[in-house]
């Protein structure tokens, strides 16, 4: 990551201010980059193209010609984040989730999004979004995830057929250098991702041994099928609902999942710190005066959670509006009463 730099005296050099960066060496010189640049560089990692087509991806407000000395990644496009750039002083803001995936209608600063829109344009802030594009690339948002796990990434869950190396897609299948239990792996994804109020939820034999995963960041609930058929012994992901999670564990062959269900926000941060070292990288290449940071605000919703008290209910448990329920008992006919 490249920190700290100081004004160079008569640093106008073809319209470009040129200043002396002291994270790259005592001398060396950066050129301060226009965002069309910045820009054209992370539309070469997460080509808008490869997003799926109900998705919202690329520059939603900036200036092209506006000079860029700062750049923050973060997940979510939210006030906490914008105001963390403002603090910052960055110039552009790259988020994985979109604005305004559905449209609208409005950007009034009463809406919420819209106050979003407002102070990014009033503090010179350009907004950048790569979601589905960086979900499929290579690397993309599951290779980010299976590095923090300590994973070593195998193939695509879901290949993308315009890959002909094989390497772009959705999902990853991973192996573990030490094969580890359910309860074990669920463990260390609590330790390694974020920590946020849901922690890791678990579905399967806690106790069942685990050599490989599929992963895939963000909701995976519509990858079961590719998952049964990837054979392997779990699957980590996020926003796994009731129903589906309870009928594909019910299916154990050719044998069971474990299913891992973490934070769809902590999934997909690791992105974030991936993402930031190959802009750093690309900063380094062109010799651009640019210091790139990863937002480390928690943006997940959930804010609490409260374990049960016991793994079942208790069968005297009062319901709502009544006292507690009266033993059943049967009439003549025998049904209950």
């Amino acid at each position: 990551m490249l920190h700290g730099s100081a004004a160079r005296p008569g640093g106008d050099r073809g319209g470009n201010r040129i200043r002396y960066c002291r994270a790259k060496g005592a001398g060396s010189l950066g050129r301060v980059p226009r965002l069309s640049e910045v820009i054209a560089a992370l539309d070469d990692l997460w080509p808008a193209e490869r997003a799926e087509s109900w998705d919202a991806v690329g520059t939603v407000v900036g200036e092209p010609d506006q000079e860029v000395t700062r750049v923050l990644f973060a997940v979510d496009p939210v006030q906490e984040t914008v105001d963390e750039a403002v603090k910052l002083g960055a110039g552009l803001l790259v988020t994985h989730h979109p604005l305004y995936l559905r449209g609208t209608t409005t950007v009034a600063a009463s809406t919420f999004k819209g106050r979003v829109v407002h102070t990014l344009i009033k503090n010179d802030i350009a907004l950048h979004v790569a979601h589905t594009n960086a979900d499929t690339a290579d690397p993309g948002v599951s290779d980010a995830l299976a590095g923090a796990l300590g994973l070593r990434v195998v193939r695509p869950l879901v290949p993308d057929p315009s890959d002909p190396e094989g390497r772009r897609g959705l999902g990853r299948v991973c192996e573990l250098d030490v094969p580890l239990t359910v309860r074990e792996l669920a463990a260390r994804a609590a330790e390694r991702l974020p920590a946020t109020a849901q922690g890791v939820r678990v579905a399967g034999d806690p106790d069942a041994p685990v050599r490989t995963v599929a992963v895939s960041g963000g909701s995976g609930d519509s990858l079961f099928d590719h998952v049964r058929a990837a054979g392997v012994d779990a699957f980590l992901t996020a926003d796994l609902r009731h129903h589906p999670a309870s009928e594909f564990t019910a299916v154990r062959a050719p044998g069971p999942v474990a299913l891992l269900d973490a934070a769809h926000w902590a999934t997909e941060w690791p992105w974030c710190e991936l993402a930031a070292a190959q802009l750093d990288e690309i900063s380094d290449r062109h010799g651009w005066d640019l210091r790139v940071h990863v937002s480390r605000t928690v943006t997940d919703p959930w804010t609490a959670h409260m374990a049960s008290s016991s793994a079942h209910p208790s069968p005297t448990a009062t319901l709502p509006g009544s006292a507690a329920r009266a033993p059943l008992d049967s009439d003549s006919s025998g049904a209950p009463n």
